[in-house]
């Protein structure tokens, strides 16, 4: 079966960073890893254990896909990008990027195609190694500080507490949505992820069920 997509999981490695608000794209891959690992239909395989990425095979939505996490630090991340790609066949318009945006509230995720890296310095590395702005980027919402000085301890904080119910829900539409672009295409994904609203979010009019979001 060919590898439809890449869906590539940004984040920093070590468990300091485990927790906090840049490494929500490692998080959704957490999701998906987990839920392979618990159903055998979704063919999960390790291709690489160790090194600048970490890279597994799986079945998700009927479509074979591979999922990576790059080790490089976020800054550095178009290096494994490009190197897996390279190495695996993998188009780059047929490359999803998951990654944190400050441009968006906690428990707000959008899928889009191409645009400007937002100052977001793992989206800038993948651009710049990938010779193109044209791959998709799954964006999760993690807020913005008060202060723009405050960003850059802002992405490296853990989310608050309050905050980690909604993350998980984000996390199982992600799920979902991913499920979606490779069983159903862009179009349908897009819908979904982009309409997406927190059940108990105030005044949301858009209550979306994550439920059945296994691949």
């Amino acid at each position: 079966m060919r590898t439809s997509f890449l869906i590539v999981g940004l984040g920093n490695p070590g468990p300091e960073y485990a927790a906090t608000r840049h490494n929500v794209g490692f998080m959704v891959l957490d999701e998906l890893l987990l839920a392979a690992r618990e159903r055998k239909s979704m063919r999960l395989e390790t291709l690489q254990a160790e090194g600048d990425y970490l890279l597994w095979s799986m079945t998700l939505g009927g479509a074979s896909c591979l999922l990576a996490k790059p080790m490089t630090f976020m800054n550095l991340s178009g290096r494994a990008v490009a190197r897996i790609c390279g190495r695996h066949g993998v188009e780059r318009a047929d490359v999803v990027v998951v990654h944190d945006e400050l441009d968006l509230p906690v428990g707000r995720l959008k899928l889009k195609r191409g645009g400007g890296a937002n100052g977001h310095r793992g989206i800038e590395s993948i651009v710049e190694h990938l010779g193109s702005e044209d791959f998709l980027r799954l964006r999760l919402g993690i807020g913005r500080p008060e202060f723009s000085s405050a960003v850059s301890r802002w992405v490296l904080e853990p989310f608050a507490s309050e905050e980690l119910d909604a993350v998980s829900s984000v996390c199982a539409a992600a799920h979902k949505g991913l499920t979606l672009l490779l069983r159903r295409g862009f179009a349908e994904a897009t819908q979904y992820l982009n309409a997406f609203r927190l059940p108990n979010a105030a005044g949301s009019d858009v209550a979306m069920d994550t439920s059945g979001a296994l691949g």
